[in-house]
């Protein structure tokens, strides 16, 4: 189905309003439909290959929720789907992902019995709870849900996250529920033999305190051994709970972690997304829930150490209730950033592109 009959599909703005290189933006509706909620690729996941990406995200129905929070409808289903583009974000098709039957229900998760191969050229994993699964036919077939192991903890709260380190030798950070119940606390985890067994890494950070919690990390390899890794956190500070992403550094593949002075963003919870740009750089996005609304990021020229001036990428947004993002890069240098959001002009959640630069060294 192609959505260029529900919304135009770019509208063009000028120069982002602040930054070190953004330069003009681009921004698209990836999917809109009216009196549905469509919400948060970070929790599906992106994959690309050139200018064919794929993302992720959650299909539900509008409900007003005049009291606070998410206005989707909570008695109606809420149903995975995803977004095909072959032209680099410009026009997208929505699919139905093959792992949910002909109820449109999730199947339930088996053990896998087959090594993956995680360096086929078109592979993808998608980690979601305590489960994931895999495609070799970029994200057209999906095999799974395979069931991962609890690690001892009382559930998963898994998000996509992973490193290929090799063949059969795969890095997934999740994160699991607290000792007392709930979201939740990080960690990264590895399996060698192609997602047949998993063995636990180590925490990213500290065990958050009541009320707090730290989640959906975004991770990328500096060198053999080192790792850094954004985490989403919310914290309780004289009673009022605060909301913010921050950074750490394993320099031994994962089994210990320490926290970096920068980047500290209050963003008022939103999810980070890391990547690495051709050039070497690191792109980070992320969703602004404060004042002005929007979607922004940053730019590190030195592999997390320092970050360069926060990059608006667009302050239009109608509330909080937005971001989520996940970006890549397509071949042509410019970044796509995908996420969902709300313009204030209509009251249904759709999930929109931006299309950027991230400029030069």
């Amino acid at each position: 189905m192609s959505l260029m009959t529900l919304l135009p599909l770019v509208v063009l703005i000028g120069a982002a309003p602040s930054g070190d290189g953004a330069g003009p933006v681009k921004h698209g509706v990836l999917y809109f439909e009216d009196g549905r909620f469509a919400g948060w690729p970070a929790n599906n996941g992106v994959w690309s290959w050139g200018n064919e990406i794929v993302v992720g995200f959650t299909l539900g129905y509008y409900k007003a929720k005049p009291g606070g929070g998410h206005p989707i409808d909570p008695d109606r289903p809420s149903v995975p789907r995803q977004g095909r583009s072959l032209d680099g974000g410009e026009t997208w098709t929505i699919e139905t992902p093959s792992y949910l039957d002909e109820s449109g229900q999730e199947r339930q998760p088996t053990q896998l019995q087959t090594s993956i191969d995680f360096t086929h050229p078109d592979f993808a994993a998608r980690f979601r709870n305590d489960r994931f699964y895999y495609s070799h036919d970029r994200c057209r077939t999906w095999h799974g849900p395979f069931r991962l192991p609890d690690f001892g903890r009382k559930g998963l709260l898994a998000r996509t996250d992973y490193i290929v380190n090799g063949t059969h030798d795969l890095m997934a950070f999740i994160a699991t529920e607290k000792d007392e119940g709930g979201e939740g606390w990080p960690c990264c985890i590895r399996t060698t033999d192609g997602a047949k067994t998993w063995q636990f890494v180590g925490w990213i950070g500290e065990q958050p305190g009541p009320g707090g919690y730290a989640i959906m990390p975004s991770t990328l390899r500096l060198s053999e051994t080192a790792l850094l890794s954004i985490i989403r956190l919310r914290g309780v500070e004289e009673g009022r709970r605060q909301w913010w992403i921050e950074g750490h550094l394993s320099p031994d593949n994962g089994r210990n972690w320490y926290r970096l002075a920068e980047p500290t963003i209050n963003n008022h919870g939103n999810p980070p997304h890391m990547i690495r740009l051709q050039d070497g750089r690191i792109a980070l996005t992320y969703g602004h829930r404060v004042p002005p609304y929007g979607i922004r990021a940053v730019i590190s020229n030195d592999d997390g150490k320092t970050w360069g001036e926060t990059i608006i990428l667009r302050d239009d947004g109608g509330g909080w209730d937005l971001g989520y993002p996940r970006t890549v890069q397509r071949p042509d240098g410019k970044c796509l950033t995908a996420y969902y959001f709300n313009d204030g002009k209509r009251k249904e959640r759709y999930i929109a592109t931006t299309l950027w630069d991230p400029g030069k060294p």
